[in-house]
């Protein structure tokens, strides 16, 4: 803006800045926010010296705290957006003092009512200037919703779109010059809104790398909300316990893990697998270690697509193999869906939580704010240059990874080019392995979070890949995935390329730890 800074602040980095002049800059940033921003309400700006220890309480208990040792000093920015009469955004600027020029903003998960502090530190550290929302309101769950409208904006698209808006400005009033790209970083609830902003407002951001995205978001909750008529409470003749499914899990790794040619517990390409769980059935007489008929019904149930009654398809099939952890299968209603039907849908608290086909027609109808971000049309993202990074686990307990390639077809169809067209400016990647957004039994290392660093170059990091296609023109044709046999020691190191869709994985031959023994083919 109009103001100037006492020094300037090189894009690579702020070498010539003391940590003193850094701290007096950073006190005085309040001052200048408030006669600088609109519609804001300032809490605080910080300085926080490297080794200091951050802790304090989540602003709702359903949200995890900050609890952090931080390496790096930075400026803390704490501050209200007010949206609307009755709804606002409470987000967190960090700016570091090593700045790298480039500026980044993060998203939420779930109902998206918790600011993201593990992925801001991660990116303040790396040299980004970072904001991240509480999405408009405070708690993962829907009831703020309720009758709130404004509130229910700010969670579709506009928390990302205004805190996007403000991040850009207060870092250039701090740093005195504006940053030279901009970046986008999320999963899961975060790449739904990822994608949100490719195909709405494509020259927002340089670069998007959006994991394990939640966009159709109307189809998502029907599928999440329709699990319990499968699965029954936990007195149901239809419902399997954990150990069960587990069982599940491993009959399933038994049946299609050797199919990429190598039998190590983890299914590199599920679309291979058609699972058939009837090898479960007891035997006369047989009361453990296997699946009543009834049982049987529910692992297919819960393994097929959801249609409406006019056979159109809903959402893709849950993944074989990612059962292991049982979070929609628990006996009971799935939190997410089941709120957003009471609580936006239907605007009615009192309703059961259970989604059947008559509740699917409502929610495509009310189209809340375009928040299915399901258009296959990114054209805008090609016009103006913008390079989106695309990753899934194909381990996702929580949103079937099925659906990703299902979008990435959709925009196949609808821009109707050719993989190698799209790979301008949009690449998807399958993690092998991986479980949702990170953690599960393979290679699912990948720079997207803290902690998930390998510093095996830049494949092996999705931040430092598409920093690298953006600023280098260089796209990644595979992300280097890292896995650990014993995590918590990271001994027994092995690795996966994750190809790029539709290419799949497979072992060709040699020490199958190594990522040179496999190849992706089509």
């Amino acid at each position: 803006m109009k103001t100037q800074l006492p020094f300037l602040l090189s894009l690579s980095g702020l070498a010539t800045a003391t940590a003193g002049s850094f701290a007096t800059q950073c006190s005085a940033l309040a001052k200048t926010l408030a006669e600088k921003t609109d519609n804001t309400t300032i809490t605080a700006t910080t300085y926080v010296a490297a080794g200091t220890t951050l802790q304090e309480p989540p602003r709702h208990p359903s949200c995890p705290p900050l609890n952090a040792t931080l390496n790096y000093s930075f400026c803390r920015v704490q501050l209200t957006a007010h949206t609307g009469p009755e709804s606002a955004v409470v987000l967190e600027h960090w700016l570091p003092l090593n700045w790298t020029g480039r500026y980044m903003s993060t998203g939420n998960g779930g109902l998206g009512g918790c600011i993201d502090y593990e992925a801001i530190a991660y990116a303040a550290r790396r040299g980004f200037a970072i904001v991240g929302t509480n999405n408009g309101h405070d708690g993962n769950y829907g009831e703020p919703f309720y009758k709130h409208p404004g509130v229910v904006e700010d969670f579709a698209y506009r928390a990302i779109r205004v805190g996007t808006s403000l991040g850009k400005q207060i870092t250039k009033l701090f740093y005195g010059k504006a940053h030279k790209k901009a970046y986008y970083l999320g999963c899961s609830t975060g790449g739904r809104q990822g994608f949100m902003e490719a195909q709405n407002v494509p020259d927002e951001f340089d670069g998007i790398v959006a994991g394990a995205p939640a966009f159709d978001f109307t189809g998502l909750q029907v599928s999440s909300g329709s699990q319990i008529r499968f699965t029954g409470n936990n007195e149901s003749d239809t419902f399997l316990t954990v150990d069960e499914w587990t069982m599940v899990v491993n009959d399933t790794l038994a049946q299609c893990s050797g199919l990429d040619g190598l039998d190590d517990d983890v299914i590199e390409d599920p679309d291979l697998c058609q699972y058939r769980p009837e090898r479960l059935l007891c035997a006369p007489g047989q009361k453990e270690g296997c699946l009543t008929p009834a049982q049987v019904g529910t692992v297919r149930n819960t393994q097929s697509p959801i249609y409406d009654t006019e056979g159109n398809l809903v959402f893709p099939r849950n993944q074989p193999g990612s059962n292991s952890g049982p979070i929609l299968w628990s006996g009971q209603p799935f939190l997410y869906a089941a709120d957003w039907w009471k609580y936006v849908v239907y605007d009615d608290p009192s309703w059961d939580g259970i989604v059947t086909v008559k509740d699917i027609e409502p929610a495509r109808k009310a189209q809340i704010f375009g928040i299915d971000a399901y258009n296959g049309d990114l054209s805008g993202v090609r016009d103006h240059g913008t390079k989106v990074l695309h990753y899934h686990g194909m381990e996702d307990p929580i949103i079937s990874s099925d659906n990703s390639a299902r979008y990435y077809n959709l925009v196949q169809r609808t821009m109707n080019l050719q993989n190698e067209e799209l790979d301008d400016f949009y690449r998807y990647f399958r993690i092998s392995g991986m479980a949702h957004c990170t953690g599960g039994a393979g290679a699912y290392n990948i720079g997207n979070q803290e902690g998930t660093q390998s510093g095996d170059g830049p494949e092996s990091d999705v931040v430092s890949s598409i920093v690298r296609w953006v600023e280098q023109g260089k796209a990644p044709d595979y992300i280097l995935g890292t896995g650990y046999r014993n995590p918590a020691t990271k001994k027994g190191k092995f690795q996966r390329r994750h190809c790029k869709y539709p290419l799949r994985n497979t072992y060709v031959k040699g020490n199958p730890d190594l990522a040179s023994s496999w190849k992706c083919v089509q």
